[in-house]
């Protein structure tokens, strides 16, 4: 899902934690507690609830950002279909990059919108 013009890939910089997950591996489950987000650095990720696949991403694509929004858990499995290395968004880092560029919070909304209109089409 193209959220417009940011590029999330400005979130990639040395100084920023990444994470790797081999081919196969759950990044997290439907039902599981939700403090983060991810942007795909690398790689593929899949994204099932109810063992329906609702997207697969790709580089400076991002995923899990409903729980930068609410503290629920998360409502679908994520899943590494690829080996991928991510990098996580916590709500700390996620406000301070909306005070220093507006346009991020703006953009993960798209995303949000993007993907409830999808499913709302399905359901």
């Amino acid at each position: 899902m193209n959220a417009g013009a940011f590029n999330f890939a400005v979130l990639s910089r040395p100084e920023v934690p990444e994470r790797s997950v081999a081919a196969g591996s759950v990044i997290f489950r439907e039902g599981e507690p939700a403090t983060e987000m991810f942007v795909v650095k690398s790689g593929t990720v899949a994204i099932r609830a109810d063992n329906h696949l609702i997207a697969e991403l790709k580089e400076n694509e991002i995923f899990g950002e409903m729980a930068l929004i609410d503290k629920t858990s998360r409502s679908a499995t994520a899943t590494a279909e690829t080996d991928v290395t991510l990098i996580p968004v916590s709500e700390k880092q996620f406000l301070f990059l909306v005070s220093e560029t507006p346009f991020f919070a703006l953009s993960v909304m798209r995303v949000l919108v993007h993907r409830l209109r999808l499913l709302n089409r399905i359901g």
